[in-house]
């Protein structure tokens, strides 16, 4: 089951046989498995841990932020998927921001970086109201609990709070609740957030619409928003709701990938996979130059496209069929020279989009989860408010954190990605599946902006080609070909765990490379479980990059 020469921290794959969760909190991975042992679905397991991760992990979720599901039901066979991101504000226009003195940018912080409609709590009202067994209510409790008796502080939470010092003495809703006494909190602190308990009881009593989109608790949190200038309405929030689309998938060596269509970057993740499948990968062996150089490479190629034409579908035609086909993966395969590194600035799409202008810098901070249930139903799900503590502005006494994920709207009129009202933005975010004979084998994902697609594709490849198990999938060394967070420069950042004479031979092919610590954060936390029909077993393995765990009974 595992592979002999893989990596090892000492954590072993999880192995149980009647329902899994894995998430990037220990206290959210517990609650879920405290759902599924009192016969709750993959779905009410997934919802409990989301709104724990809300308040231990207020810098990656919150219920200010949008989420996607990927859903397989065995009764239903296939995978769907709920887009549960919010559009613009109905008032969310380019003259509002440059009547604003804002010609250039939308604002990444504040209450003007609030403008899009929080989509995730939707998305749980629709996913509960269709595969949840358990009562609304109960998925809540812990969560309320924690808000209101407090967690202790965790080490990427710890972290992420000191480097946002400078942002939160600039606001003073957040600065209440993450600078007490002016000072952060340190790791094993205890934090209290009491508005953000009121918040989750209301949404536990009354339901996920009158809770938080139609009732008194969207007039609260609107009313705060408009007297600080965000141009989000109450209005906005009656009106939306999460969208049923259809995924997109590609084989992969026999497999099956599915991930998310567009707003989200989903097709640069299958790009890849249909780019290096023309490869002999097993020959290159893991770890390796060959292995790093033809990855990055493929994600150059991937991402040109991806940055000219990723935007809302319902305002841009973009040709997936064209993108996704293996004809069209063969024209860009051609493009890779073993020997010389391209150029990531330089990179033209394929296909190229009239007056298109690159999308600049994807990152943010997400949470993934994904969980599975004694009846076979698996849901791969990530959550985000995009930048570490999203807008940085609380709504009034709510608790609620905005998202920031309108800042990345451009305010060019001929961007493909051009800020209009009742549009979504490009996204990151993309859950992931494998399926193997029509049939779930893999569901996966991880936090960290440009990383998602390279990390899809570092888990495919060491999983189906070089026969890992889901945790040394998880732990092996990793890269990341781009901007990592807040850095200007196209570089091939690499973990320090990967060898001297790799780093060496990547240098003489002229990839920009960039070293890191052994396990880093901008790497992204994986989650993944493996159904696994051989054996009869799930498998499941969490990032060692962050404070998850797999769980299994």
């Amino acid at each position: 089951m595992s592979h002999p020469n893989g990596p090892r921290t000492g954590r072993p794959p999880v192995l149980s046989d009647r329902g899994m969760i894995a998430t990037s909190h220990y206290l959210a991975s517990a609650t879920g498995l405290d759902m599924l042992r009192r016969g709750g679905s993959a779905v009410d397991a997934a919802i409990a841990a989301n709104a724990v991760l809300c308040v231990a992990y207020p810098h990656m979720a919150g219920l200010g932020g949008d989420g996607f599901w990927l859903i397989h039901d065995p009764a239903e066979g296939g995978v769907k998927a709920l887009n549960a991101s919010g559009p613009a504000a109905g008032l969310a226009t380019r003259e509002y921001y440059r009547d604003r003195g804002h010609e250039d940018q939308i604002p990444q912080r504040g209450p003007l970086a609030a403008l899009t409609v929080p989509g995730a709590v939707d998305g749980w009202g629709v996913m509960h109201e269709r595969h949840g067994r358990l009562d609304w209510d109960v998925l809540f409790q812990d969560a309320i609990r924690y808000a209101r008796e407090g967690l202790a502080m965790s080490r990427s939470l710890t972290n992420w709070t000191f480097k946002d010092i400078p942002v939160f003495e600039e606001i003073e809703s957040s600065a209440r609740v993450h600078l007490p006494d002016g000072r952060p909190r340190r790791e094993g602190e205890r934090l209290v957030q009491s508005d953000l308990a009121d918040t989750f009881e209301t949404l536990a009593r009354d339901g996920a619409r009158r809770g938080f989109y139609e009732g008194h608790m969207a007039q609260r949190m609107c009313e705060s928003l408009e007297q600080a200038d965000s141009p989000l309405r109450q209005e906005d929030f009656a009106e939306f709701h999460a969208e049923w689309v259809e995924p997109i998938s590609t084989g992969y060596r026999g497999y099956t990938a599915y991930e998310f269509p567009p707003n989200t970057q989903g097709f640069a993740a299958l790009q890849i996979l249909n780019i290096i499948e023309g490869f002999d990968v097993v020959s290159w062996g893991d770890g390796t130059a060959d292995y790093y150089h033809h990855m990055a490479e493929a994600v150059k190629l991937a991402f040109a496209d991806r940055d000219a034409w990723l935007t809302d579908p319902k305002f841009v035609d973009i040709p997936l069929d064209r993108l996704l086909s293996k004809e069209y993966a063969e024209e860009r395969r051609a493009k890779i020279d073993r020997e010389q590194a391209m150029d990531m600035e330089s990179v033209e799409p394929g296909i190229a989009f009239d007056e298109s202008a690159r999308t600049g810098d994807g990152g943010g901070d997400t949470c993934y989860f994904c969980a599975v249930d004694e009846d076979g139903l698996a849901v791969s799900v990530i959550q985000s408010i995009y930048h570490d503590f999203g807008s940085a502005f609380i709504a009034g006494d709510t608790g609620v954190l905005l998202q920031n994920r309108g800042s990345f709207f451009k305010l060019d009129d001929d961007h493909p990605n051009r800020l209009e009202p009742g549009k979504r933005t490009f996204h990151t975010l993309i859950p992931a599946m494998l399926f193997r004979d029509d049939k779930p084998y893999l569901v996966y994902g991880t936090m960290g902006g440009e990383g998602q697609p390279q990390t899809h594709a570092a888990l495919v490849t060491r999983l189906v080609d070089f026969g890992y198990d889901i945790q040394q999938a998880i732990e092996a060394p990793r890269w990341l070909m781009g901007r990592t967070w807040g850095a200007e420069s196209q570089d091939l950042s690499l973990e320090g765990r990967i060898t001297d004479e790799v780093i060496r031979e990547l240098d003489l092919r002229g990839q920009p490379i960039k070293m890191l610590n052994d396990w880093n954060d901008n790497m992204g936390h994986a989650q993944a479980i493996r159904l696994d029909p051989d054996h009869g077993f799930l498998e499941g393995g969490a990032d060692p990059r962050g404070d998850g765990v797999a769980l299994g009974y």
